[in-house]
């Protein structure tokens, strides 16, 4: 594991946001927390995480935009992304879909509802 161990968990669900957290604490990571793609930009410009749980459907930006945004910027590129979407669960009623979860530059994509356990495993093997 790096030593920059901090996760940044970004959802506007807040409880998702807590119960995620709280895991990760468990498994001593630290975590920051923000709850749109606007206000995680500015947590990662501010504390730099070595990895970014981010939710795909988000106000005022979604995770895709701010994925591709920091995949293509020379300073963030390295930080490790973990796309977290419940589009699977809707994807008739709405326009994010898994080909755009497939051609993000993320690397590595889980389903909601999230398997905690399955997720701490994927955070570890990505440090």
């Amino acid at each position: 594991m790096s030593k920059n161990n901090l996760i940044l968990v970004v959802d506007d669900d807040t409880d998702l946001v807590e119960m995620m957290a709280m895991k990760l604490e468990s498994k001593n990571f630290r975590v920051a927390k923000a709850y749109d793609g606007v206000e995680a930009m500015a947590k990662i410009k501010e504390e730099r995480p070595a990895l970014i749980i981010l939710d795909v459907m988000m106000p005022r930006k979604d995770g895709y935009t701010l994925c591709n945004e920091l995949k293509t910027s020379e300073e963030y590129k390295g930080i490790v992304i973990v796309l977290l979407t419940a589009v699977t669960d809707a994807i008739s009623s709405t326009n994010y879909t898994h080909m755009g979860g497939k051609t993000t530059l993320a690397d590595d994509y889980v389903a909601k509802p999230v398997d905690m356990d399955k997720l701490v495993e994927i955070v570890q093997d990505s440090l």
